[in-house]
């Protein structure tokens, strides 16, 4: 069929730039490696609940999944497969999970290979996991599958007239575990019944990640007797060109920026922009975080602790592509800015419904949005008050799902 030639193709394009592109040679590599991973780790006599995360952030949406099931239902191990190298190269390492792979291309003998050796039990695929093969063949086969923590718009392919081919994949699914109301009430539209509206477990993620937030001993010595603080979190250059100027003018504000990109070239057009005293993280002795303004941090792994420090936040990739997770700063009960490209993600548009988010389209709106906060406490205040209730209000999405699922299939021990 088309969809699987067209998939061929991507398979074959994907090997050609593996030998130009250093993401699509470790994808290759990766999926490559895949069946011998299987072979040698799956054990036969076991029962495994297969994850799927394309990426990073579906896998911390998976993740209160995983370490909930691992702690209270021992008989079952977990597989998590993703599809980008953005995902597995940070979590190949992750201990709640037994096995960890690429998920290979979507073709009909590779699907039917990863099954025969994964053999799962049931099988979750997380928000916008719609392979046709694979989700036909888990069908066919009697694996329920099922899709958390999804988000459907009316733009999506399924429910376009020259998409109507494709909707099938939806039907292949025991259940659809949606955000929003409005997505169950999409799908009914188009006869798809088996919807139940459960929230999103990223709310869950990221109150269980502020309750073990990390102490990190050089912020709290950079932040001290700091009177304001912006923690702006994975940025890109279109952020750092609102940011940095009005943090330049403004001697009695300090700012700890983690930029999504870390390579050398992009350190340095950062301090370039400096006008004030910078130290990356990496490089920060005690008496440079007494003294500088600007904490650059300089690895990953820290900002979702980092929140915590600050008096509000901004998140970045509103001027690109589209915010970054908003949720990770909300929970610590301060202020959330970011840029005009937000309409795509519910929780940005709920944060700013509720009081707790804001937007900014360009620097004289960010100028005069961080001047309204940092004059007006109360005002300050009751925004980050409002970002903490909007998480707490919205969690609860794991435990739901886990009742509708999990616990439907088998007897916890």
């Amino acid at each position: 069929m088309l969809y699987t030639f067209a998939l061929h193709l991507y398979a074959v394009a994907t090997e050609i730039a593996s030998f130009f592109n250093r993401k699509a040679r470790m994808t290759r590599l990766g999926q490559w490696h895949t069946n011998g991973i299987l072979r040698k780790n799956i054990d036969r006599s076991a029962r495994y609940i297969w994850f799927h995360a394309a990426s990073l952030g579906e896998f911390e949406q998976g993740r209160p999944m995983m370490e909930a099931i691992r702690a209270r239902y021992p008989q079952y191990k977990i597989l998590l497969t993703f599809f980008s190298p953005s995902g597995y190269e940070v979590r190949k390492n992750y201990d709640g999970a037994d096995v960890i792979c690429y998920l290979p291309f979507d073709e009909p003998y590779k699907v039917k290979k990863f099954l025969n050796l994964a053999n799962p039990y049931i099988a979750f695929f997380i928000k916008y996991e719609f392979w046709l093969n694979y989700l036909t063949e888990l069908k066919r086969r009697g694996i329920k599958t099922y899709l958390i923590s999804a988000i459907f718009r009316p733009d999506q392919l399924f429910f376009h007239s020259y998409g109507k081919w494709y909707r099938k994949v939806l039907y292949c699914y025991e259940r659809l575990f949606v955000q929003d109301e409005a997505s169950k009430q999409l799908l009914e539209k188009y006869g798809i019944t088996n919807v139940d509206v459960c929230g999103d477990t990223r709310f869950d993620r990221v109150l269980e990640v502020c309750d073990n937030a990390r102490h990190i001993p050089e912020i709290e010595t950079f932040t001290l007797d700091a009177k304001h603080v912006i923690v702006a979190g994975s940025t890109w250059q279109e952020d750092e060109e609102i940011l940095i100027p009005y943090f330049n003018a403004h001697p009695d504000l300090k700012m700890i920026i983690a930029p999504h990109e870390i390579h050398r070239e992009h350190l340095l057009y950062l301090h370039s922009m400096l006008r004030r005293p910078s130290v990356r993280l990496s490089e920060a002795d005690s008496e440079a975080l007494k003294t500088c303004d600007c904490l650059i941090i300089d690895s990953f792994g820290l900002l979702s602790s980092i929140y915590r420090y600050g008096t509000l936040a901004y998140i970045g990739g509103g001027f690109g592509k589209g915010i970054h997770n908003t949720l990770e700063a909300a929970v610590y009960g301060v202020p959330v800015v970011f840029g005009p490209k937000y309409h795509k993600f519910k929780e940005a548009r709920d944060l700013i419904a509720c009081g707790g988010g804001i937007s900014v389209d360009s620097a004289e709106q960010y100028s005069k949005c961080i001047d309204d906060l940092m004059c007006n406490d109360d005002k300050r205040l009751r925004s980050g008050a409002a970002s903490k209730n909007f998480v707490i209000g919205n969690s609860g999405a794991t435990e739901r799902i886990l009742a509708a699922t999990v616990q439907q299939n088998d007897t916890p021990t």
